[in-house]
């Protein structure tokens, strides 16, 4: 019989249940548990957080989570595979040793370092590294002093390497999503980087799991059908070495996996479906056959790969200036044409203040505002809540602002109330600034105890 491995993921962002992990280990019968704690605004939290405490920057539900199973993974001989290393890998490694020695185990923990290339982004540039945003050309020079934090998306090969060290832990950066997955099953498999369909297989793979519950009934279309999201199960892939894999969750768990859920899940941030691309394989998502297996259990066959480009997905996060959010609930007959008016008194008068913003924001929440200004109006709603937003770089302005909301409830129209929490305070927006480096430029290095 042909070797095979069990991976399944318990996070799929900073955030998800705690709980999830812990079922996994203890329940999913599986040799690699992998953590995807990261989005594309996480790593400026991250490095923000560093900045303000140098032992901070990495995601402590982690190492919360490792002190409840750590006795279990090394007793299964279970291999953890996460990104929650941030942007501060030691810091957290050194958590984890703290916890393995106060459980009296032996450990070893790998981390990888070279995806955070913010402190050499001037060298870079004079290296001939142009930032350029891919999205919309614009040049670097625009953010350039801006910046929060800039990481980019290694291969899984590093993973792989980690592994070598004889890792139970594998502590990441900005690792590819998919390639938590995707490291694990090259480790295993001996793959070569040439293995273009394969590392495509693992890749899909890990597309499928990488945002936990998503792919076994949460945030499914077809909600209705699906009777326990109580005790959701999380998912798990089991690969060989070939082109082809399943995915099934937990005995006696919840939620649904069918070639719905799972497509669902394929679809989810698709640009080119012939053309995904990721640090290690360009996968053809269009090249695959699906199946039902039984109940619970997909199989995905045929996938097709081909040679990576020779540059990395760069994730550059700045400052963009300052956003401040307050809402109203308007109530009784002609809500809406009172949350309107409201809306225009506030408006107004900060105007007649001399107070303008770079942007503004009008909702109804609860009255279609989703749905744009093409939605047709139905007067009946007896509720509303309005909810202003502003944007600007002057941070005095949103202060300003947020002084205009309250004295509506007594100068405005009858039925406003709802106001809770105190004035709206501004909050820092980071922005996203997607880039391109050629690979030669980024050097990783694995860290073992």
């Amino acid at each position: 019989m042909n070797k095979t491995i069990r991976v399944a993921n318990g996070q799929g962002f900073w955030g998800d249940s705690i709980d999830a992990p812990y079922n996994l280990v203890k329940y999913g019968e599986i040799d690699y548990l992998t953590l995807d704690y990261l989005a594309e605004v996480t790593l400026s939290i991250m490095q923000r957080q560093k900045i303000k405490s140098p032992d901070k920057g990495y995601a402590t539900d982690f190492v919360d989570l490792m002190e409840r199973i750590m006795l279990d993974i090394v007793d299964k001989n279970i291999k953890v595979i996460t990104n929650a290393g941030g942007v501060n890998p030691e810091v957290c490694k050194n958590k984890l040793i703290e916890i393995s020695k106060k459980l009296n185990i032996d450990i070893n923990i790998a981390i990888i370092k070279g995806d955070d290339i913010l402190n050499s982004m001037d060298s870079l540039v004079k290296d001939g590294v142009s930032f350029e945003n891919m999205d919309n050309g614009a040049h670097f020079k625009a953010i350039k002093d801006k910046v929060y934090s800039a990481n980019a998306y290694i291969d899984s090969f590093s993973i792989a390497k980690a592994l070598d060290t004889g890792a139970n832990i594998v502590l990441a950066g900005r690792v590819s999503d998919p390639g938590l997955v995707v490291g694990p099953a090259i480790y295993e498999f001996k793959w070569g980087k040439s293995d273009y369909n394969k590392i495509a297989t693992a890749t899909l793979a890990g597309h499928v799991i990488e945002c936990g519950a998503q792919c076994s009934g949460g945030n499914f279309s077809g909600w209705e059908e699906i009777t326990d999201l109580v005790n959701v199960g999380y998912p798990i892939v089991t690969l060989s070495d070939s082109t082809n894999f399943t995915i099934s969750k937990p005995k006696d768990s919840g939620g649904l996996i069918n070639k719905y859920t799972v497509i669902e899940q394929v679809l989810y941030e698709m640009g080119d479906p012939k053309n995904y691309i990721s640090p290690d394989v360009v996968v053809d998502f269009t090249s695959f056959n699906i199946s039902e297996k039984g109940d619970d259990l997909v199989e995905i066959s045929g996938v097709k790969g081909y040679a990576p480009t020779d540059t990395y997905k760069v994730s550059i996060n700045y400052f963009n200036g300052y956003k401040a959010a307050g809402q109203l609930t308007i109530s009784g007959p002609k809500a809406i044409e009172k949350a309107e008016l409201t809306a225009k008194l506030i408006w107004g008068r900060l105007k007649r203040a001399g107070f303008e913003f770079e942007e503004t924001l009008t909702e109804f929440l609860g009255f279609s505002s989703c749905y744009g200004p093409n939605l047709s109006k139905d007067f009946s709603h007896q509720e509303v809540v309005l909810k202003l937003s502003v944007r600007d770089y002057d941070k005095d302005k949103l202060i300003r602002f947020s002084k205009e909301l309250a004295p509506v409830i007594t100068t405005g129209p009858p039925g406003i109330t709802g106001f809770s929490g105190g004035r709206p305070r501004p909050q820092e927006i980071i922005a996203f600034w997607p880039c391109l480096i050629n690979k030669k430029h980024i050097k990783t290095e694995i860290l073992s105890n």
